[in-house]
């Protein structure tokens, strides 16, 4: 099949590739003129983890394009798929749906022949009926019909999740718009569940999912604080929490709280939707002001092991929203840094991945290290805020002679207590007595 995708970020450009990979001819069109000449010229604008060398080989082989063009990439297509932003709005915290509206109004004019149109980002429950009124109204004989078809792509884990999905949710008010879709995903066909429902409960689907794991992290990290009070240990309860079928094993692991493109912004764009129905989502609204109270406490746990609150040295490591990605929007580690500048000029940060994204938040306000000793250089406290498998592999007797203070505040439990002991580092982590 001819695809093409609007938008080339964390959804669109392995959503691209992926599906280039199943031998559809991808093409994918966004107005930022660097980006797409950047991805021309074979250069990924984001990582992901696995996503270059399948990138470089659909390129390769002509399955997969990029252009500035909506009308080349659309004429002929069987298959559009919107995956712009839809941002928060500053101050209500909807979606902002103007990408969406923008991009319904230019493809539109390009539709010929049959065509469905997806709507892959994640927006409030009704805008299919939007995006439709749009397109009638601009190209009034087009023959096409609107389908949600949410993504499910962890990122860190996109290019995995695209190829071994829990499930595909087609949201589709017509069964010509669903035979499109099988055959697009029939490589699928007796290895994931096929969901097939109508636009407005896929649509639901992709919120109440967020929604619902984002409360599940800030369930684990209350069970975390109990357990410190207690005497518990977090990482016990939570394993035979997720032994129980019916809670399962992932999104229990106790931290700063969550972040990422995804979950404040669904969570708070859910909340919204139930005040503009009327429906009281007490859960969710608890889990949004709940997880920002978090990421101060956190803070102020850091600081808490300085001395000197102002001018002790501040070693971050760690600055995406998690390990396996470059993403730092709404990371818990940039509202961690920026409550330590409040009270502290002396900070210094590393990330493997994410260092260019966290100097466009950041600014010259820290100090960014080339590696992860360098940035522990003279530190009173090094406080590990992002699970990198390269912090899990610190040589700690390095770390202890890099150090002015041998402390550790691990707000993602991702170092071994006895063996940082053991090195000489007093050892504050999450959900336990440390």
């Amino acid at each position: 099949m001819k695809i093409a995708i609007i938008g080339t970020g964390y959804v669109g450009l392995p959503t691209g590739v992926g599906l280039a990979e199943l031998g559809n001819e991808v093409v994918c069109v966004d107005k930022a003129e660097a980006k797409i000449e950047a991805l021309n010229a074979g250069k990924l604008t984001l990582y992901e983890d696995g996503l270059e060398d399948l990138f470089k080989k659909n390129v390769a082989s002509g399955r997969l394009g990029f252009t500035l063009d909506m009308k080349s990439a659309v004429r002929g297509a069987d298959v559009v798929m919107i995956a712009v932003g839809t941002p928060p709005h500053p101050f209500t915290k909807e979606a902002d749906m103007k990408y969406i509206h923008a991009a319904a109004y230019e493809l539109a004019e390009y539709l010929d022949g049959y065509t469905v149109v997806a709507t892959k980002s994640t927006v409030p429950v009704g805008t299919g009926d939007e995006v439709e009124a749009i397109i009638r109204k601009v190209n009034p004989e087009a023959e096409f019909d609107v389908i949600s078809l949410p993504e499910f792509l962890r990122e860190g884990f996109a290019i995995h999740d695209f190829f071994n999905p829990d499930r595909i949710v087609i949201g589709a008010n017509s069964e010509r718009a669903r035979r499109v879709m099988l055959e697009l995903y029939k490589p699928f066909d007796g290895k994931t569940e096929f969901l097939l429902v109508n636009r407005k409960s896929s649509e639901t689907i992709k919120y109440a999912s967020n929604a619902f794991l984002a409360m599940k992290i800030h369930y684990i990290n209350e069970m975390a604080d109990f357990c410190e009070k207690t005497g518990a240990d977090v990482r016990e309860v939570a394993r035979g929490l997720g032994l129980d079928s019916r809670i399962g094993k992932k999104f229990l692991n106790p931290g700063p709280g969550y972040g990422g493109s995804c979950f404040p912004k669904d969570t708070n764009a859910m909340a919204q939707m139930g005040k503009k129905y009327g429906v009281h989502l007490n859960l969710i609204e608890t889990t949004i002001a709940k997880n920002d109270e978090r990421k101060a406490m956190m803070a102020k746990r850091i600081l808490d092991r300085l001395e000197n609150r102002s001018e002790g040295r501040v070693a971050v490591l760690g600055l995406a929203f998690k390990g396996g990605t470059d993403d730092c929007r709404e990371s818990p580690a940039m509202d961690i840094v920026k409550d330590i500048l409040h009270e502290n000029r002396n900070v210094c940060v590393y990330d493997p991945k994410a260092m260019g994204n966290a100097k466009g938040i950041l600014t010259e306000k820290v100090t960014y290290a080339e590696d992860a000793y360098q940035a522990c250089e003279g530190a009173e406290v090094v406080a590990i805020l992002t699970e990198w498998d390269e912090f899990r592999k610190l040589d700690l007797s390095k770390l202890k002679a890099k150090v002015k203070a041998p402390k550790i505040v691990d707000l993602r439990n991702i170092l071994d207590a006895e063996e940082a002991r053991k090195n000489g580092f007093d050892y504050y982590c999450i959900g336990q007595a440390c």
